[in-house]
C-alpha cells in the first residue's frame, strides 16, 4: 500500500513539475524566433512558429505537449535542425550519468571515511584537520573550484586534460569540482551522527567486551550513522545533477547539463522543458528509491501506509 502511494504521489508531482515549468517558460517575455523575424521573410517565421505549435494558444499548446509527454516524446529542438529533443538527452544522458556517478561514489566514501575519522579522534588533529577541509569543501562552490583546476591540474601541471570528453582521464577533473563540496557536507553528517552512535551503550557494551575499534565501527557503527545521511542522499544527487550544468559548459562536456544551459540562452523551449522533465523524474525516482533503502538498512523501519 506504501508503495503504491508513493508511486501515485510521484506521478502527481511531476504532472505538477511539467506544467509549472511550461507555464514558467511560455511567461518569459520574447520569443525564439525574434532574432530571426528581422531578417527573414514573415512568412518563414509563421511557418517556423507553426511547426512548434507557437502560434496556438496556450491552453491548445499545454494539451498538445502533455500529449506528446504520454508518447515519451519531448519534441523537436528549434535551435538544432538535425536532432530532435529525445536525440539530445540519449546522446548527453551517459556523459552526463557517468561524471554524476562518479562524483557521487567518490563523495560518499571520502565523506564516510572523513566523518568517521573525525568522530574517533574527536577533539584531537585528525578531528580539527577534517573539519576544516569540510569548511572549505563547503565554502568553495564548484563553478569557483572548477578554473582553479584547471589552471593548476591541468594548464600549469600538464597532468590531466583541460577539458572536453574523451578518455577517463576527461572526467577527473569535473569529477573532484561535484564532489568536493558533498563530500564535505556528508563528512559534517557522519561526524555528527557517529559521535552520537559512539555514546550509545551498546557501543560502549562492545568496546568493554575487548573488541577492536574496527570491528565495532564497522559492524555495528557504520550502519546506524549512515542513516541520517541516507536521507540527505537524495537532495545530495539533486545538487550534484544541477552541478554538472555549469560543470559541463565550463569543462566542454558534451552532457544534458551542457544542452541545457545552451537552450536557456538560444530560449530553445523544447529542449529546456525535455531536460528538466528528465533530471525531475531521475530525482524523484531517487528519492523513492532512497525510503525503500531505508528498510534494508535498519530493519526495524517498516514501510506503511503512514510512512513510519
Amino acid at each position: 500500500m506504501y508503495v503504491i502511494k508513493r508511486l501515485l504521489t510521484m506521478v502527481v508531482t511531476l504532472w505538477i513539475i511539467m506544467t509549472l515549468t511550461f507555464v514558467i517558460m511560455n511567461s518569459i517575455p520574447g520569443d525564439p524566433f525574434a532574432s530571426d523575424a528581422k531578417s527573414l521573410p514573415e512568412e518563414i517565421v509563421k511557418n517556423m512558429r507553426a511547426k512548434y505549435n507557437l502560434d496556438e494558444p496556450l491552453p491548445v499548446q499545454y494539451v498538445l505537449y502533455m500529449k506528446d509527454l504520454l508518447h515519451f516524446d519531448f519534441g523537436p529542438s528549434i535551435q538544432s535542425k538535425t536532432r530532435d529533443v529525445n536525440t539530445l538527452i540519449a546522446e548527453g544522458f551517459l556523459p552526463s550519468a557517468i561524471l554524476g556517478l562518479q562524483a557521487m561514489v567518490v563523495a560518499i566514501i571520502l565523506g564516510l571515511a572523513l566523518g568517521i575519522i573525525a568522530a574517533l579522534n574527536h577533539n584531537r588533529g585528525l578531528d580539527y584537520l577534517s573539519m576544516i577541509v569540510a569548511i572549505v569543501g563547503i565554502s568553495v562552490p564548484s563553478f569557483i573550484l572548477a578554473p582553479l583546476l584547471i589552471k593548476y591540474g591541468a594548464v600549469e601541471a600538464g597532468i590531466l586534460p583541460v577539458a572536453s570528453w574523451g578518455t577517463w582521464a576527461h572526467t577527473i577533473l569535473p569529477t573532484i569540482a561535484l564532489a568536493v563540496g558533498p563530500l564535505a557536507i556528508i563528512a559534517r553528517f557522519v561526524r555528527t551522527s557517529m559521535l552520537e552512535v559512539l555514546s550509545q551503550n551498546y557501543m560502549k557494551t562492545a568496546e568493554a567486551k575487548g573488541l577492536s575499534t574496527v570491528y565495532i565501527v564497522c559492524k555495528h557503527g557504520i550502519r546506524n550513522a549512515i542513516i541520517p545521511v541516507i536521507s540527505f542522499i537524495g537532495p545530495l544527487f539533486a545538487s550534484i545533477i544541477t552541478g554538472t550544468f555549469v560543470i559541463e559548459k565550463i569543462f566542454a562536456i558534451p552532457g544534458i547539463g551542457k544542452y541545457f544551459v545552451d537552450s536557456i540562452f538560444n530560449r530553445d523551449y523544447p529542449v529546456i522543458l525535455g531536460t528538466t522533465i528528465f533530471y525531475s523524474t531521475i530525482l524523484v525516482l531517487t528519492l523513492f528509491l532512497i525510503d525503500l533503502c531505508y528498510r534494508f538498512v535498519d530493519p526495524r523501519i517498516k514501510m506503511t501506509s503512514g510512512g513510519e
